[in-house]
């Protein structure tokens, strides 16, 4: 059995075509860049590597670019798109309306593309791609698993917001929190790890990419999440603002003469890592400025690892203290230099990190230092692998 699954994120799109057979990776690869230029890779299993620039103005065209590279001859794995059984989506908000995996059709994609707008970089995405993936694969059963699901588990302390209630009862409106799919999976994977039964655990796991976001998984079930209602919420982020006192967007909102829709797109699209450097939205292009001297590369850097740092501690005190620490995503998995960071002076939680176990890019791995008492982790998340799960569980039953 073969499932595509399409994990679509705020300016990236990674794929992989997996066989469930066995749980191999017949192929995958990434998009990123998108919308600011375009790089994609494409690798298949037998070691075939197709690697370019390549501009993809939106995440439909970067779809298009993953089928031709999977039916393609020269870089291909299948012959046909009809040797693909299923494909998975991943699908950042599903609100209260889609609770859990569904099974798609026409409606329930402009469903979720209606949920865009409160999940903007996201969900008009990934209905992109799912249209895309329409026009090539007909009526090949897709489904999509939505990042809110884990998060169902917050008790309403945790996700009703401090509007009065009637708009909770007209509109849904409260925490959803996102990348659900991820925090479940690398929560297991730590305690798996640990050869400790996650029931038994409080772990904080901090997803740390374009989009980031800090969740406490106390036995085994998220109990708060730093994303709110949208993926606006939490800490800085490479377009997003993250939280933020109303009253500073009222101000810009009044001086600057804007709109509700025109903050709707600064707040989403040129704040945060983008806005406050002015330099890129990506924390790699903000390394290589702060190291040839631009403050305002350094200043959103040392801001964004004291954002995380301060929801770690917020979420050990929910929890009544902390088991474990993971780093997931590309700068939870990549940049040293952030973990370091985000670590120092925690140590009073028993957080303590071994800066050469730390001086890895990628690895599944404990980097805590000897006698820390809390464990911390580099576990590379797996989404695609977890919703191809949910995918064969709801079609095939397997």
């Amino acid at each position: 059995m073969l499932i595509l699954v399409v994990n679509t994120g705020s300016s990236s799109l990674k794929y992989q075509l997996i066989n469930m057979d066995d749980g191999s990776v017949s192929a995958k690869g990434l998009c990123e860049r998108i919308g600011i230029g375009g790089h994609i890779k494409h690798s298949a299993s037998d070691g075939r590597v197709y690697e370019a620039d390549r501009v993809m103005a939106n995440h439909e065209q970067a779809m298009e670019a993953v089928i031709e590279l999977l039916t393609g001859s020269e870089y291909g794995v299948i012959s046909d798109p009809d040797e693909i059984d299923a494909i998975a989506h991943r699908v950042v908000q599903g609100a209260e309306v889609f609770p859990k995996p569904v099974v798609l059709d026409e409606e329930k994609i402009q469903r979720i593309y209606d949920l865009g707008e409160i999940a903007p970089l996201h969900n008009y995405a990934a209905a992109q791609g799912m249209w895309a993936c329409r026009k090539c694969f007909g009526d090949k059963p897709m489904v999509a698993v939505f990042d809110t699901s884990f998060h169902q588990t917050m008790p309403d302390y945790a996700y009703m917001l401090g509007l009065p209630y009637k708009y909770y009862e007209k509109y849904a409106i409260r925490r959803y929190g996102a990348h659900g799919t991820s925090h479940k999976y690398v929560a297991e994977r730590c305690a798996a790890l640990m050869g400790r039964d996650i029931s038994e655990l409080r772990i904080v796991t901090c997803h740390l990419g374009n989009g980031s976001s800090i969740t406490a998984v106390k036995g085994g079930k998220s109990v708060d999440t730093s994303m709110s209602f949208t993926p606006l919420g939490g800490v800085i982020m490479g377009t997003r603002t993250g939280d933020i006192d109303p009253m500073a967007i009222f101000r810009v909102m009044e001086k600057e003469n804007k709109s509700p829709a025109d903050m709707v797109r600064l707040c989403n699209k040129e704040s945060g890592f983008l806005g406050l450097s002015g330099v890129s939205s990506d924390s790699r292009d903000l390394h290589s400025a702060a190291e040839d001297g631009n403050d305002r590369a350094r200043l959103v850097l040392e801001e964004f690892r004291y954002q995380v740092k301060k929801y770690i501690g917020s979420y050990a005190a929910a929890m009544g203290g902390i088991d474990a620490l993971v780093f997931t995503a590309g700068i939870g998995e990549n940049d040293a230099t952030c973990r370091a960071g985000v670590c120092e002076g925690l140590e009073f939680l028993g957080i303590k990190i071994d800066p050469a176990k730390n001086a890895v890019r990628g690895s599944e791995i404990d980097i805590s230092a000897e006698g820390a008492s809390v464990r911390t982790f580099i576990i590379p998340t797996n989404e695609e692998l977890a919703i191809a799960k949910e995918c064969a569980a709801l079609v095939f039953g397997r």
